[in-house]
């Protein structure tokens, strides 16, 4: 158990890079090096990452501490994994909280920057995975009218099944419905299962009994619907905290999570320090919160992953639901994004030289973020 903290912890210490670089990190240490597993079972928990939603990368560690040492290894394996971003973001919570000054409000400003940089690169880095039909593109346009014109969590969700149940049609329709294994039984654990949707139909009845119900309950409810990768996470939560929390707080914290290590839904902990009366309990809560749908689903099909995943009712809804993820997360770039953090032509030419950094010169996001605070610093001390 200690061996799997500690070896999670050290990762989390410099693990920058995203969902894609943590899969990478993870195979050289755990694979290549300590030889825990083959790389044909680790290329399973990748898989079966990507066909669940839940934050990917914390998803495949928590497999890999469950593989390990049973359910107490994978929650050395989170615990050890979070702990470093965790502490960062909550201290920057503590921090930011009050009277700011003028110098911490341009580095702010710098950071929602950033997000835009961030954000409209991980819209077309999901258009070229999820959008490869007209189909598919016609889902994630209209996902993201639907999302622009009525702008709310019950948008989100209503898209997300109707482009489930569209694409689903869709590949019946042409005649492809009886793919090979479709009939094949997929084998589950229904109490993590259970427990999973559970938790989804109840906490919204409980949320109006208490702050830290309702707490629960945003944060739960944006981790039973990240598909596509932690990006998705900031529209899901800016709908479900509207109200609770100021958009350039938000921004601000969703581009701070850019730039530590670990897991990017470490932003629970940043927000849930402000949204709680006890910083420290927020954060916990938060972070619990929105990790939790993930694991549960990772308890209930690690097993049956290669059975639902060839499914072939699955494979069509889940292309239908990564689609309007994409329209999702183009909707998120314009409100608040974009609208909030460029409000001057100077600031759209921050924005693209940053698209020019990170996608022509390759820049890792810490160089950007380096960047972003020096010019911040620039504007605060000469404009």
């Amino acid at each position: 158990m200690f061996d799997i903290f500690t070896s999670f912890f050290l990762l989390g210490l410099h693990s920058f890079g995203g969902p894609a670089a943590h899969i990478g990190y993870f195979k050289k240490a755990f694979v290549d090096e300590k030889k825990w597993l083959s790389e044909q079972d680790y290329q399973g928990l990748v898989a079966l990452s990507q066909i669940l939603p839940g934050p990917g990368s914390s998803q495949v560690g928590f497999a890999l501490g469950l593989k390990r040492a049973g359910l107490l290894g994978g929650i050395a394996a989170f615990v050890g994994f979070t702990l470093p971003s965790f502490c960062l973001l909550f201290g920057l919570a503590l921090f930011s909280q009050g009277q700011q000054p003028d110098w911490l409000n341009a580095l702010i400003h710098a950071l929602k920057l950033l997000a835009v940089v961030v954000v409209v690169d991980a819209v077309l880095n999901m258009y070229r995975s999820f959008c490869a039909t007209r189909l598919l593109t016609a889902m994630a346009v209209l996902s993201a009218a639907a999302l622009l014109l009525f702008p709310s969590v019950v948008t989100q969700f209503v898209v997300f099944i109707a482009a489930a149940l569209i694409c689903f049609k869709w590949h019946k329709l042409e005649g492809r419905g009886d793919n090979k294994v479709t009939s094949q039984r997929v084998a589950v654990k229904w109490l993590p299962l259970g427990l999973f949707a559970v938790l989804f139909s109840v906490l919204p009845w409980l949320s109006g009994y208490g702050s830290v119900l309702s707490l629960l309950n945003d944060f739960y409810q944006a981790g039973c619907l990240v598909f596509g990768g932690g990006h998705v996470v900031l529209p899901l939560l800016e709908q479900g905290l509207q109200g609770q929390i100021s958009q350039d707080t938000f921004l601000f914290g969703y581009a701070a999570a850019q730039a530590v290590p670990g897991p990017m839904f470490s932003l629970a902990a940043f927000l849930g320090a402000y949204l709680n009366a006890s910083p420290l309990l927020g954060a916990v809560l938060a972070t619990l919160a929105i990790f939790l749908p993930g694991f549960l689903l990772v308890l209930a099909f690690m097993q049956s992953w290669q059975q639902l995943s060839q499914q072939a009712w699955f494979a069509a809804a889940s292309a239908g639901i990564n689609a309007s993820v994409v329209g999702l997360l183009l909707a998120a770039l314009y409100q608040p994004v974009f609208t909030s953090a460029v409000v001057m032509p100077l600031d759209m030419v921050a924005v693209i030289i940053g698209l020019f950094a990170l996608r022509v010169l390759k820049l890792k996001v810490m160089w950007l973020v380096l960047g972003a605070l020096i010019w911040g610093l620039g504007l605060h001390l000469f404009v």
